[in-house]
């Protein structure tokens, strides 16, 4: 029998050009197999192109715009990394205030690598334990988080993890997280 821990969930993943390949692609193998139903909303609309690395990766479907997305919709929402998606996404109002919901509504976060870039505009990451890229750590600490070097940090329902390497961790503590709904 499949595994319905997330059976009549929604989550949103916010991505846009730029994105991490697996840093989108495995947390959305894990929520679907979970049971979530789950959206790539993108400030565009059609494709969005992943990369691995430093490498152009493949392309990935978006099945809402940004535009027509509404943040009380959906129960959760995960922040894929990638250099150029999240540096491009908090540039966009409205993908900031697409987060700024979860955050004043204490839906779960997941955020990944440099996705919690955008947590740092939505005014999300004062007083809380993070981690990310080794690169955002003085942005989040001048932001106000303590930020920690660990595979996965878990904050009253923020889940943040460092690197590809950590999907694992970060996978199974986000499913949980968003499992437990608001905190």
């Amino acid at each position: 029998m499949p595994d319905q821990t997330l059976a009549g969930r929604k989550v949103a993943v916010l991505a846009t050009d730029g994105f991490e390949q697996s840093e989108l692609e495995k947390p959305v193998e894990a929520l679907k197999a979970a049971g979530a139903q789950v959206e790539v909303v993108s400030p565009k609309g059609g494709k969005i192109q992943g990369w691995e690395h430093h490498d152009k990766g493949r392309t990935v479907p978006v099945d809402r715009e940004l535009s027509a997305a509404k943040p009380e919709d959906y129960d959760s929402i995960v922040l894929p990394g990638g250099v150029m998606n999240p540096d491009a996404l908090r540039l966009e109002p409205k993908a900031i205030d697409f987060i700024k919901h979860f955050v004043t509504t204490k839906k779960p976060i997941a955020a990944i690598c440099h996705g919690p870039w955008t947590l740092i505009n939505a005014g999300a990451v004062e007083g809380k334990e993070m981690t990310s890229w080794p690169s955002l750590e003085a942005d989040l600490k001048n932001a106000g988080a303590n930020w920690i070097d660990q595979e996965v940090v878990v904050d009253d329902g923020l889940v943040t993890s460092r690197k590809p390497d950590d999907l694992p961790a970060f996978c199974a503590k986000m499913v949980e997280e968003f499992a437990e709904g608001r905190h």
